[in-house]
Parts: C-alpha cells; sequence; structure tokens
C-alpha cells in the first residue's frame, strides 16, 4: 500500500499535466505558467488573451 504522501504526490502529477485548459493542446509551456502565473493555459493561449482580453 502507498504511503500518504506518494497519494499526495500522485495527485499533484495528475493535475499538472501539460494540456491547455484553452484549446486542449498539449504543450510544456503550460506547466511552466502553471508555475509562474496559477493558470494551465499555452503561450499560444496566454498572448490571445493578453492581445484580446475579452
Amino acid at each position: 500500500m502507498k504511503n500518504d504522501d506518494q497519494i499526495v504526490l500522485d495527485k499533484i502529477l495528475e493535475k499538472t499535466n501539460n494540456f491547455c485548459e484553452e484549446c486542449k493542446k498539449e504543450d510544456e509551456s503550460v506547466k511552466q505558467n502553471l508555475i509562474m502565473h496559477g493558470y494551465k493555459i499555452c503561450k499560444s493561449c496566454n498572448l490571445a488573451k493578453t492581445i484580446f482580453p475579452i
């Protein structure tokens, strides 16, 4: 049986996949944006939201 720390780590890794919440594509920048800014979107969606914030 797994210990509690391993279960928590597995849940965190499950949530930190590289899929963008906006376009649903996989990109390495998703995890970077999650760490830096707290949201799971890729560079291109981030740029689009910055230029067109509606």
